[in-house]
């Protein structure tokens, strides 16, 4: 997908709102002639937006929808002349919980040349197996499965969805693997900063369109399952945790393992577990 078109897709508000990415300034190594180091300031790349001015702060409207900011403060009542501010802000305010669990996807042919020929190796086919039978387990009524377009993202939710009937499948190409930010410490092999710059916007528009507060009209608490890859995953945990993203690389995750993010009503966001693959014997366990 085109760079434009992604920053489209995040502005126009697939989202819910147009969530500011946290870019804190990094401080890195950088040798003088006295072999002393001095602060390297990484700079966000153009399409994420100005920075936060206080990092380290949590942002309360992350997500843009915090109530307060949904009303228009300008308008008044025509006959009182006064704001009936509380019962527009109840209009606004989110009233039940999602629970996101991010699943990486299993094991697949990294050597095959062509995307469509990457598919799910015999091991991988049994990871999905067991990462399903998990998720049955836990006895949960999931309300839908949204994956990544990629061949072994549709083979893993395949193999899972086998183990969750009547669960939707949803799929999109917003949740392809990609490159989402250069990684800060900075990696010698990664990736030209022309793939950041078109990856990074479309990967951004996926969590501004999936991580969220839910919808005020939302009654009940949501089980959504999103399976793709790990350095989507990896972005979307640092950005919902409000982490600086440039980070992503340093966390790890295991093929068909389970990540879980709690949003409360009130935008708060917690980390019930991170790329958790307990339920596999280590036998079963791979990292590619």
């Amino acid at each position: 997908m085109a760079f434009r078109q992604a920053l489209q897709l995040a502005a126009c508000g697939l989202a819910g709102g147009s969530a500011a990415v946290l870019f804190s300034a990094v401080a890195v190594g950088k040798p003088r002639a006295g072999g002393d180091a001095e602060p390297r300031v990484v700079e966000p790349p153009a399409w994420a937006g100005p920075a936060r001015p206080r990092p380290g702060v949590w942002d309360p409207n992350w997500d843009r929808r915090e109530p307060l900011s949904l009303v228009n403060l300008r308008k008044r009542n025509l006959e009182s002349g006064e704001e009936e501010l509380a019962s527009r802000l109840d209009h606004y305010k989110a009233k039940a919980t999602r629970h996101i669990f991010l699943i990486r996807h299993s094991q697949y042919h990294v050597d095959a040349s062509l995307e469509k020929d990457r598919t799910l190796t015999p091991l991988g086919r049994e990871q999905a197996e067991l990462t399903g039978l998990r998720l049955a387990s836990l006895g949960l009524k999931f309300n839908k499965i949204v994956h990544s377009s990629m061949t072994r993202a549709v083979e893993t939710t395949d193999i899972i969805s086998k183990h969750l009937p009547g669960v939707c499948k949803v799929s999109t190409d917003l949740l392809r693997e990609g490159a989402p930010i250069e990684p800060d410490p900075p990696v010698s092999h990664w990736k030209p900063e022309a793939v950041y710059y078109e990856d990074g916007a479309r990967i951004e528009a996926a969590f501004r369109n999936y991580i969220h507060r839910a919808d005020a009209k939302q009654q009940e608490d949501s089980y959504e399952i999103f399976i793709c890859h790990a350095n989507v995953i990896r972005y979307i945990v640092c950005r919902a945790l409000q982490f600086p993203p440039e980070g992503w690389l340093r966390l790890s995750l295991n093929n068909g393992s389970i990540t879980h993010l709690v949003v409360r009503p009130d935008g708060r966001v917690a980390l019930r577990t991170l790329g958790d693959t307990g339920f596999m014997p280590p036998d079963k366990i791979s990292r590619s």
